[in-house]
């Protein structure tokens, strides 16, 4: 059972049977509930926090924990509609202000107990090197000046780690330290593009980029990708077509196509680009979750680019985990300074003791081994879930199956509902990303996304193709009796 599962079901036991107690009674102890319960310390210990944060339990240390008082009486509800009409767009305004968020919560949210998880954008616990970044977060702050003020622009040593990471001749000087690929990618949009403008974007693309272009007041332009990546005459047609200065685009394990810019392209993407006085926006998200039979990696397109045309996102919380949040913003040119002022405005800078603890990860002999072993484990997933799918549900295209990356794309028969498929498969127990969300525009077939690193193992990834079946079995049949002729 995951871990968040077994807290969530014994603050569920522990919610009902508070009533046992009276207000201010103390609960059993720790020790007690761990012996009656089978759990682990963590785990009684995260319970108790849920109902503290609920405001049904009071912990007080080396005392235990008791029922809470009752509630004071809630405040009269009072008349928030006036808000619509302060946070509508404005009658100048091009863009909607609203933001959608959807599509990015839909990867972060965690699936009921018992739920496969095909939808999830981070590695399982069990893959993520917890133990090594805790011996490097200890380290990191015993350092001296741990937890003082750091370099606006990042720790020089981490920056030329980044650096040497890019390749070519990037140096550390050209490199922000960043408090995530989202907020390196937020910093990257707000700096080339101002909001009204277009920016064109691969179509299908990452549905958090998509959400910050919105928010920012932007109009993404899609240019569509097949299997070796963007197609350049599209690219340069759609430069030409709507004066865009900016191109955001993933050459390595696109997501969620998995896709890999071919050589042949490589150059001409950044020509393109060059001869339009645009952009280039490399979001380098997954290049520490190649599989084992990858092979060598084309290096990120920044490591070829003498011009300064790529501003470059690269991120390390892909291969650790979701709370270690630091990535690398690379750029060359004036733009570099742009992108310092927006940064420090907006967030002054990113924690010293997490700088620290990554300088300490990457340094240490666990991140070579993390790294071999993701590597391997992912190539098992990636297989266990392409065999399932052959044997079980043949008729779900897949067009190209990476060899990086975390997922699968997967175009459904014509005609299918996206919304239904996703609905019946949540109901058989597996919840998956429906592929709308990917698309600026309207797309051109029904697509899901299955991810297959946030699922426990590979039994449960054989088991959650299963239960897909059934979800695809509930939607055929749905959609014959609604086609069936009436008498």
């Amino acid at each position: 059972m995951h871990e968040r599962s077994s807290v969530g079901e014994l603050a569920d036991r522990l919610r009902g049977e508070l009533d046992r107690y009276s207000p201010g009674g103390k609960l059993p102890s720790s020790r007690a509930l761990v012996e009656r319960f089978r759990v682990s310390p963590v785990t009684v210990s995260r319970a108790l926090a849920q109902l503290a944060a609920e405001g049904l339990v009071v912990t007080r240390p080396g005392a235990g924990a008791f029922r809470a008082g009752p509630r004071p009486a809630s405040a009269p509800a009072g008349d928030t509609s006036w808000q619509e009409v302060a946070l509508s767009a404005e009658g100048a305004d091009l863009v909607p202000r609203s933001v959608d968020a959807s599509g990015v919560t839909v990867s972060l949210a965690a699936p009921p107990p018992g739920v496969v998880e095909f939808s999830g954008g981070y590695l399982h616990p069990s893959l993520q090197p917890e133990r090594a970044m805790s011996a490097a977060l200890a380290r990191a702050a015993r350092r001296p000046g741990a937890w003082g003020r750091p370099p606006l622009e990042g720790l020089p040593e981490l920056r030329e780690w980044f650096a040497r990471a890019v390749g070519g001749a990037v140096t550390g000087a050209e490199v922000l330290v960043s408090a995530g690929g989202q907020t390196a990618l937020t910093t990257a949009l707000r700096a080339l593009a101002p909001p009204g403008a277009p920016v064109l974007v691969e179509s299908p693309t990452y549905p958090g980029m998509l959400a910050i272009a919105r928010s920012a007041g932007l109009r993404p332009v899609p240019v569509p990708v097949d299997s070796d990546g963007v197609k350049p005459d599209l690219l340069a047609d759609a430069f030409r077509a709507t004066g865009a200065r900016v191109f955001v685009c993933q050459p390595l394990f696109q997501n969620p196509t998995g896709a890999v810019l071919a050589p042949d392209r490589r150059g001409e993407v950044l020509r393109i680009a060059r001869e339009a006085g645009a952009f280039v926006v490399e979001d380098d998200f997954v290049r520490r979750l190649a599989h084992e039979d990858a092979g060598p990696l084309p290096r990120p397109l920044a490591a070829d680019d003498p011009d300064g045309v790529v501003v470059y996102v690269g991120s390390l919380t892909k291969a650790t985990s979701p709370s270690f949040r630091v990535s690398a913003l690379a750029a060359r040119g004036p733009v570099l300074e742009r992108l310092r002022a927006i940064q420090v405005v907006d967030t002054f800078f990113v924690p010293r003791p997490l700088q620290e603890a990554a300088l300490e990860l990457v340094g240490s002999p666990a991140w070579p081994r993390h790294l071999r072993a993701v590597a391997a484990e992912l190539r098992t997933r990636r297989d266990t879930l392409t065999t399932a799918l052959a044997l079980h549900l043949p008729e779900l295209g897949l067009p190209h199956v990476p060899s990086g990356g975390y997922h699968l794309w997967l175009r459904l028969p014509d005609g299918t509902e996206e919304a239904a498929f996703t609905a019946a498969a949540l109901r058989a127990g597996v919840a998956v990303t429906p592929g709308r969300p990917y698309f600026s525009a309207e797309p051109p077939a029904p697509h899901v996304r299955l991810s297959f690193a946030a699922a426990a193992g590979t039994e449960e990834i054989a088991e959650g193709v299963r239960r897909l079946r059934s979800a695809r079995d509930e939607v055929l049949a749905e959609t014959v009796r609604h086609r069936a002729p009436r008498l």
